[in-house]
């Protein structure tokens, strides 16, 4: 089971939460792919993801109530931050795309009502909700193994070192160049699913002629 969280005003339309859902539906694991569309709460996100993963795992929880091992997080940006979150309350893997760090730093400049990037929907972020980025945010990571990082040194964004100094000892897997939105996330997609316990297609035999 995969769990995708979009980054700050992006939506489930984003281009790696569709190149993620194809991924999934071409090895037959639609159902088994879940991109919801965040609130602009970060409080509120975070409930709506735990309602989500109660709802999965009612009566497959082990014998000390911890999710199955099977889910992973997969989170762009803000989303990132809140994967990182969650990972470390459920115990879970997680695959962090040019995550934000400091959210609580980073999006002070934007409280106000601004719009959504997919749909031109308003979007308010209010100031009240930077005190629950605090509250979310994981000063030091635990079990680093859990955690793939993939960053970008073109991110126009975030700072990509900051990112790598937060994840010590995680996998990471740091692009020379590319942008925040990771342009080319077709080409590092198997790698995410891998590492999310997907099994690679299986490519189509080659054809040999008789004789």
């Amino acid at each position: 089971m995969i769990l995708y969280l979009h980054g700050f005003r992006s939506s489930p339309h984003s281009a790696k939460a569709q190149i993620m859902a194809r991924r999934m539906e071409q090895r037959g694991l639609a159902d088994q792919f879940y991109a919801p569309q965040l609130p602009a709460s970060p409080e509120a996100a975070m409930a709506l993801v735990l309602a989500w993963v109660a709802r999965q795992n009612d009566g497959a929880h082990d014998s000390n109530g911890d999710v199955p091992e099977t889910l992973s997080i997969v989170g762009s940006s803000l989303g990132g931050f809140y994967a990182t979150w969650l990972a470390q309350r459920l115990d879970c893997r997680a695959v962090l795309l040019n995550p934000a760090v400091q959210p609580p730093r980073d999006l002070q400049q934007y409280v106000g009502i601004s719009t959504q990037y997919h749909s031109e929907e308003p979007f308010e972020f209010k100031a009240e909700y930077m005190a629950q980025l605090r509250a979310l945010t994981v000063p030091a990571i635990t079990r680093p193994e859990r955690y793939f990082l993939i960053a970008a040194t073109g991110d126009e964004v975030l700072d990509w070192r900051e990112m790598v100094a937060h994840y010590p000892g995680a996998r990471q897997h740091v692009i020379d160049g590319s942008d925040h939105g990771i342009s080319e996330f077709e080409d590092y997609a198997d790698e995410v699913l891998a590492f999310c316990g997907i099994a690679p297609q299986p490519s189509q035999a080659p054809l040999h002629p008789r004789g």
